[in-house]
């Protein structure tokens, strides 16, 4: 029996050649600009390890805060390429990821809150 509601998709996909060239170099951008950010981000872990750096510096902090922001980049990005965000308004843009952005900034807050306390629990009772 054959069906007659499935439509074969890729048959209908009508592109020029210009559209497919600009289409393979947003994909090559996004590829690049994604393994740029990755690999910062290793060279980074390689030169500034905690056998370089006090992990108890201001120094390290700014390591840590650099990895987070690089990380933010990336995942907004590949939200706005891969999810297709980025051709949307910018008003449905702020709806959907400000609260993402809080929901990320309430989770930092709490892990600083909860190393702090824990950090006070531990000198409170002498532990080391």
């Amino acid at each position: 029996m054959v069906r007659d509601d499935i439509i074969e998709y890729s048959l209908n996909s009508h592109h020029s050649e210009e559209e497919g060239k600009k289409i393979r170099k947003n994909i090559l951008l996004v590829t690049l600009l994604l393994t740029a950010i990755t690999v910062v981000e290793v060279i980074m872990g390689m030169v500034w390890g905690k056998s370089v750096i006090d992990p108890a510096s201001m120094h390290w902090s700014i390591v840590k805060l650099s990895f987070i922001v690089l990380t933010l980049v990336k995942a907004g990005y590949i939200v706005m390429v891969f999810m297709h965000l980025g051709d949307e308004r910018k008003n449905l843009k702020w709806t959907i990821l400000a609260p993402y952005a809080m929901f990320i900034l309430y989770l930092i807050f709490i892990c600083l809150m909860e190393a702090s306390a824990v950090s006070y629990i531990k000198d409170a009772l002498g532990w080391v």
